[in-house]
């Protein structure tokens, strides 16, 4: 059936959110007739006020498989469908810049704001699935810790996983970052971006872009990439490249995932930032022991109350922290404290590196360097900074940038996982026997010694605790742990700065 209404309904919201004009319509009507595969229309009568893009668009899908239009009836199929039909509507990139810029000379923020709002208009960031992911927030002795059960990326098919082996190695786009994601149709592997664009931005006096994640996992998630596909690299330029940045955009954050394996990001080949608006407990945590380096008597540092070796940095000078920031960067690359298990190298493999974040507050810059070693032994071989085994059934990934900061980025699993034991733990039923809830057994347990469970606060103690096992997997991260002697190796390093 040819669905002229949803079409019309598809053409309408693009000029109620302005991505298009009253004039564009004939022109917009015309677009989505050739990606449907149809030759000709028939003007339906008014549509309602109301119009929901996800509706709207499963519907345009649906004729889509009776056109011929789409080939398969599966998400990912479908979603590269949607996207083409979002692209036709899509304005081009050159006027999405021009928007920003004329915003952004009125002011920074106006323009975040409208390209965030426009993000989302478009349905590169889809309203719908991010409305999926789980979120609390967790009282814990370091602030209240963000926690997010991710539900909004789309598990793959398995039609869409046996296509994707049969496909020819591609090289084009290089990564899911590259510039030449912008507009591009996608492919089985690789997602559709007819309907994404992106922002140039200049940083230390290099070309780079920003763009939101699609995934956005707190407030105006965004990322910040180089023009060129070049592999991630923590040096001295990074932190003139993270305080270029929050110049141009002061109500932003930014910072970047460390270059090595393990306590790196998941895509080390590109180099990136993420940043956005919003405030994370780390950024909240206070200097609990000040710190004081030569030289720099005009820079403010300290130690920060925070489970992972945090040093911050605070100055008006942004070249200052720059400068003691490299210094910093340099003695921690080559440092090792063999009674804190501190190996800067082993085999020739270097271990050391930092996760930067850099603000603006105040009418300060901070510069929060996080000491990170990807050191991995016998008995940890996933990492010795990095969560154990005990905290698997929870969090058994990487420890990136968004995690420092605060924000536990959990898996899918735990949705149902953590449903099912909280009716276990008010039933009293054999969580070891359960499977699907087994590995959360010795934790249950544990819980079951301090709390009495009832149907009406089992979930609230559930999410609390699992706030608690959070913060166990930042401590498990930090590399100088909180207690006495932590707190001197700690010391003993800052003594190496020079």
């Amino acid at each position: 059936m040819l669905d002229y209404m949803n079409m019309k309904k598809l053409v309408s919201y693009g000029v109620r959110a302005g991505m298009i004009t009253s004039d564009d319509e004939t022109w917009a009507v015309n677009q989505l007739l050739d990606v449907l595969g149809i030759d000709s229309y028939e003007e339906p009568e008014d549509i309602d006020d109301g119009i929901d893009l996800p509706s709207v668009l499963n519907a345009l899908c649906d004729c889509a498989l009776e056109t011929g239009a789409l080939k398969e009836n599966s998400i990912v199929y479908r979603d590269l469908f949607d996207t083409k039909l979002m692209g036709a509507i899509t304005p081009m990139p050159s006027e999405i810049r021009r928007k920003f810029y004329a915003l952004y000379e009125q002011n920074p923020q106006a323009a975040t704001d409208w390209y965030y709002k426009f993000s989302q208009d478009t349905n590169y960031i889809r309203r719908d699935r991010i409305a999926k992911d789980v979120k609390w927030v967790a009282p814990t002795e370091y602030g209240e810790l963000d926690i997010t059960i991710n539900l909004s990326k789309p598990e793959k098919d398995p039609k869409a996983i046996a296509a994707a082996k049969l496909m020819p190695q591609a090289s084009y786009p290089k990564c899911l970052l590259c510039r030449e994601n912008e507009g591009y149709a996608g492919r089985v592997n690789h997602p559709a971006r007819q309907n994404h664009r992106i922002i140039p931005v200049t940083i230390n006096d290099s070309a780079w872009f920003m763009q939101y994640s699609p995934y956005v996992y707190y407030n105006e998630h965004c990322i910040v990439f180089n023009s060129q596909h070049t592999p991630m690299k923590i040096e001295p330029a990074t932190f003139r490249k993270l305080l270029d940045f929050v110049k141009q955009f002061p109500h932003y954050f930014v910072g970047s995932n460390a270059d090595l394996p393990i306590v790196g990001g998941s895509i080390l080949a590109h180099d990136h930032f993420q940043g956005g608006h919003y405030d994370f407990a780390m950024a909240k945590a206070p200097m609990e022991t000040p710190l004081t380096f030569a030289g720099f008597d005009h820079v403010e540092a300290g130690i920060v109350k925070w489970p992972m070796s945090v040093i911050r940095l605070r100055s008006a000078d942004d070249d200052a922290l720059v400068e003691l920031g490299a210094k910093i960067l340099a003695a921690w690359r080559g440092y090792t404290d063999e009674a804190a298990f501190v190996f800067a190298e082993t085999d020739g493999e270097p271990h050391n590196t930092i996760t930067p974040i850099a603000r603006q507050r105040d009418g300060k810059f901070e510069l929060d360097l996080v000491l990170r070693n990807n050191i991995t032994t016998e008995e940890y071989p996933l990492g010795v900074y990095h969560p154990h085994a005990e905290l698997h059934h929870i969090k058994k990934e990487n420890i990136g940038l968004i995690e420092v900061m605060g924000l536990a980025v959990l898996p899918a699993r735990l949705k149902e996982e953590l449903a099912l034991l909280a009716d276990a733990l008010v039933q009293g039923a054999d969580i070891r026997a359960d499977e699907r809830i087994a590995k959360h057994a010795d934790w249950a347990e544990e819980l079951k010694t301090r709390y009495t469970f009832t149907s009406d606060n089992v979930m609230d103690i559930v999410q609390k605790e699992v706030g608690v096992v959070f913060s166990k997997v930042l401590e498990h991260a930090g590399v100088f742990k909180r207690d006495e002697n932590g707190k001197q190796a700690f010391l003993q390093f800052i003594d190496s700065v020079s």
